[in-house]
């Protein structure tokens, strides 16, 4: 598996990560299946899963995704010691609905209670702030995590929906290695808003969530004429041609693809070996704009 570093750390991660959202919603999987999924991942190389503290049905679920991972990991037959595990906090799901809550209160609990959800004997790997409240500063919602690195239950922090001006500030407060922001054919902002090129310049991992458009778009990518033709041209899915894309558009990408079944995450592997020309990623950018 290829490796690239998050963001200035010295740690290396696999190139394609997992998400594991899906393992943990409404239409969830057996967990037995999703912790195969899990192993399965392990066992191609995959070193980096991207979950939160929100991956859940509601309320009364909530932290389901980090338990689910946790429990996976403890009981992979093999070393695990080298894998990140990344989470999120600040969402809510009241009703099963998304809400944001920066307070800095409920974000020091939340951060606790993810710490322990992830076993509570090693520091969180990558804590993020996954949307910003408008009700708070962004002062205000990462003093927790500020507090939590210095108290040893983060290592590393990252945000979440953030502009360049809010990263800016969110550096000016705690050490940021890393940006999730939605990114994908359809939605190409980071690359118009300036939030891709900064880090890139300023050497930050960049996490694009949603990767394939969503559930629309997802059922629907054979339909596209470039997508198919070219995943046919280079005999993979229409799925790796889209992740292929993502990677050509900046060395800071780190792709986390979601999964539930052991054939999907496979197939986002192998988007690892898939390069695109600058006139195939051209062609990609015109018929999805």
């Amino acid at each position: 598996m290829e490796t690239t570093q998050l963001g200035k750390t010295g740690v290396f991660v696999s190139a394609i990560g997992l998400g594991g959202m899906p393992m943990s919603l409404r239409d969830r999987p057996p967990e037995s299946q999703s912790i195969n999924v899990i192993h399965h991942a392990l066992s191609l190389g995959v070193t980096f899963i991207d979950t939160a503290d929100s991956y859940c049905q509601d309320e009364s679920d909530k932290h389901h995704n980090e338990r689910l991972i946790h429990k996976a990991l403890q009981s992979y037959n093999g070393d695990v010691s080298h894998v990140i595990v990344a989470t999120k906090g600040g969402l809510m799901r009241p009703g099963g609905n998304w809400t944001r809550n920066g307070n800095p209160q409920h974000l020091r609990e939340t951060i606790r209670t993810s710490f322990e959800a992830l076993g509570g004997n090693q520091p969180i790997d990558l804590w993020q702030y996954h949307a910003p409240d408008p009700n708070y500063t962004i002062e205000e919602s990462l003093a927790p995590a500020r507090e939590a690195v210095d108290a040893g239950l983060i290592r590393f922090v990252g945000v979440s929906n953030f502009s360049v001006a809010q990263i800016k500030q969110a550096r000016e407060i705690v050490n940021i290695v890393s940006v999730q922001n939605q990114y994908n054919p359809w939605n190409r902002q980071p690359e118009f808003d300036g939030v891709l090129e900064y880090c890139e310049n300023e050497g930050l991992t960049f996490l694009p969530w949603s990767p394939f458009g969503g559930s629309r778009r997802h059922t629907n990518l054979a339909e596209i004429p470039v997508i198919a033709q070219l995943a046919q041209e280079k005999g993979v899915s229409v799925y790796c041609i889209v992740l292929a894309w993502l990677r050509s558009k900046s060395p800071s990408i780190l792709p986390i693809p979601g999964a539930t079944k052991t054939s999907s995450i496979e197939d986002s592997v192998r988007a690892v070996n898939v390069k695109l020309t600058a006139d195939e990623v051209q062609k990609i950018d015109q018929q999805t704009s």
